[in-house]
């Protein structure tokens, strides 16, 4: 039999908060009281959920500023330079690369990439989203010091320090959804997890125009170092400022405390939930399916501009290094402030039932994904440089609502599983990073408009694919094989799927049934 909890009124009031608070996390939101939802006491303050999104937020602009410094650093490695010795005029560059050359090094990274996001998402519920997602952002810094080192003893050493990096960098995404299923209640889902990958977007748009300024200014290498540095202390800040659990935080308020309890459930309570993966589920479910396709839809128009946008500045638009590097960040600039604007929307959307979270979901992404190709399809016939960059930034400003409808679904469907859900479809949507670069280096031999518009047609394509597979299957709700049963979440017997020794109000014991 399953142990009974003390009565709330013999309980003490720690006791009672836990009692109270020790709700199913599939409980309808408008069966818990309007006081325990929201509290005057901790508005005054910034809660530590929302400390929690900031700092993710500088985590992932860490990420992206690791990840594609080298789009525009290798443009000034490969640059010829004029040298004029003893009135001998004669040009050199640091590095012969051609563009298939430069494709496999812009690759490699996603070839490490691909192979840690699902062990990433598995670990991440053992040992702690928290940890996971720091401890990939420190080895990726520190390889990124290493990387001028690593270029000048060879091409291939350059290769395998970018795929460690891309190793590393593969736990980010599915750890912090190990965060959020224990941080973010549902009725703030979108916001919170958009508010932390819009890191992703401000992170390009800072280290886009900063590498381009750094390499004109001090060299290639000082990209590396700078961003390598500032990585580092981001991450000792994350690792002593996060906790891994409401529970542990020793600065949350109590009413804070007792909302995210009530609202998330057992993770909150810090429950270890030890439920094993219903892999044959997961690759079964055309949901899970539904957001796998969507995000693959969405990284290869993202990553074929993020790795070739300031080559194709370059090549077709004519701008020096500099102002490709400013002009390729404007679109991520827009793309991050409309990821903000689409979690807002889509969790007022949800919370005062004008739709449901189905309908939600398909909205953003589906929507998205179609005015993604209109605009695309207009940058490759736009005659100007104006246009072209005007259609750009808005194509990919708004892949931003998309990340408000797939980012945020596997913690709709399956929350307990969400970092491996994660996992599962960043695996897939990293297939792009390492085609898309090498088919563009393909595809565009001469540097022509008319190869770039190939470029641009194929990505429109896959958006709108994207956009109609995410339409028909998609769901906002519960899946079954994702329910936990209330029986199981406080026994701890063999027949068990919890451990309840940190429940707040006693471990409790399970016997045999009578």
């Amino acid at each position: 039999m399953l142990a009974t909890p003390p009565s709330s009124a013999d309980a003490s009031p720690d006791e009672k908060t836990a009692i109270k608070s020790h709700l199913h996390y599939t409980q309808s939101l408008t069966e818990i009281p309007h006081h325990q939802r929201r509290s005057s006491r901790w508005l005054s303050r910034i809660q530590r959920r929302h400390v929690v999104a900031i700092l993710a937020f500088l985590g992932f602009c860490q990420v992206y500023a690791l990840r594609v410094n080298l789009s525009v650093a290798i443009v000034a490695m490969t640059a010829n330079r004029t040298i004029i010795s003893e009135g001998n005029i004669k040009t050199e560059q640091d590095f012969d690369w051609d563009s298939k050359s430069q494709g496999i090094i812009l690759s490699s990274f996603f070839y490490g990439y691909a192979v840690t996001q699902i062990p990433g998402g598995w670990l991440a519920t053992r040992i702690g989203g928290k940890k996971m997602f720091g401890l990939g952002i420190l080895v990726t810094a520190i390889i990124t010091l290493l990387t001028p080192l690593l270029a000048w003893t060879g091409f291939y050493y350059l290769v395998v320090g970018r795929i460690i990096e891309g190793i590393f960098e593969g736990v980010t995404y599915p750890s912090i959804h190990a965060v959020w299923s224990r941080w973010a209640p549902p009725l703030e889902r979108s916001r919170l997890v958009t508010i932390a990958f819009s890191g992703s977007y401000f992170g390009t748009v800072i280290s886009l125009p900063l590498s381009g300024y750094l390499a004109e200014t001090f060299g290639w290498a000082s990209i590396f170092y700078v961003f390598g540095v500032i990585a580092i202390i981001w991450c000792i800040v994350w690792l002593i400022v996060v906790s891994e659990t409401p529970q542990e935080d020793k600065q949350i308020t109590e009413e804070e405390l007792d909302y995210i309890r009530a609202t998330v459930g057992p993770a909150a309570n810090h429950v270890k939930v030890n439920m094993d993966p219903p892999w044959k589920r997961f690759v079964t479910s055309l949901p899970v399916w539904a957001i796998m396709l969507a995000h693959f839809s969405e990284n290869w128009g993202f990553y074929t501009l993020l790795t070739e946008l300031p080559t194709f500045m370059n090549d077709v638009l004519g701008f020096d290094l500099k102002h490709a590097g400013l002009l390729s960040a404007l679109p991520y600039l827009v793309m991050g402030t409309v990821v903000q604007i689409g979690g807002q929307l889509a969790d007022y959307l949800i919370s005062n039932g004008h739709l449901s979270t189905t309908k939600v979901r398909k909205l953003c992404t589906c929507g998205a994904f179609i005015f993604q190709t209109l605009f695309l399809i207009a940058a490759a016939h736009a005659t100007s440089a104006t246009a072209v960059v005007a259609c750009l930034t808005v194509a990919v400003g708004f892949g931003g609502f998309a990340w408000a409808g797939f980012s945020v679904n596997p913690l709709d469907i399956a929350p307990q599983f969400a970092s491996i859900l994660m996992g599962l479809s960043n695996t897939v949507a990293t297939l792009p990073g390492m085609i898309s670069p090498l088919l563009t280096g393909h595809l565009v031999q001469r540097k022509t408009p008319e190869e770039w518009q190939t470029v641009f047609y194929i990505a429109g394509g896959i958006y709108l694919a994207g956009a109609v597979f995410y339409a028909m299957f998609a769901s906002g709700k519960l899946q079954r094989w994702a329910e936990l049963p209330d029986g199981e979440l406080l026994c701890a017997d063999t027949h068990s799927r919890a451990s309840t020794e940190d429940l707040p109000f006693g471990s409790g014991t399970c016997g045999d049934s009578d």
